[in-house]
């Protein structure tokens, strides 16, 4: 997981990733369209690589780059476990359902006063 934060980390290696969403290309074509050189391009495809996030096929003399979001996975597993409620918050809602289904039942009983000489029987 550190590799792929580390991949993920440069504005060059995510602009990458992104060309590489829709389909396949080829290292030329991904070094052209960046204002870095491209020894500095093969070596964030390099970085890329390691990650696991790209992989790469050499077809004839071209050398062609994929995303593999597999990669991901671990990462995708890590934000979900930071994103999801703490033991407290689960509790708070918890309460937050009782108290309203509490206030829905009181409102939905209809409430019957008791008359005064009734009350006055209950004691005697």
């Amino acid at each position: 997981m550190d590799a792929i934060a580390h991949a993920l980390a440069d504005p060059v290696r995510r602009d990458i990733l992104r060309m590489l969403r829709d389909r396949p290309v080829n290292a030329g074509r991904i070094a052209a369209a960046f204002p870095v050189s491209r020894p500095a391009v093969s070596r964030h495809l390099r970085v890329l690589r390691e990650s696991g996030l790209v992989s790469d096929e050499l077809r004839g003399r071209e050398r062609v780059y994929r995303l593999t979001l597999d990669a991901l996975v671990e990462l995708e597993a890590f934000l979900a476990e930071l994103r999801a409620p703490s033991r407290w918050e689960r509790r708070f809602m918890a309460l937050e359902t009782e108290v309203h289904r509490v206030s829905r039942t009181r409102r939905s009983t209809p409430v019957t006063p008791k008359r005064l000489n009734d009350s006055k029987k209950d004691t005697a």
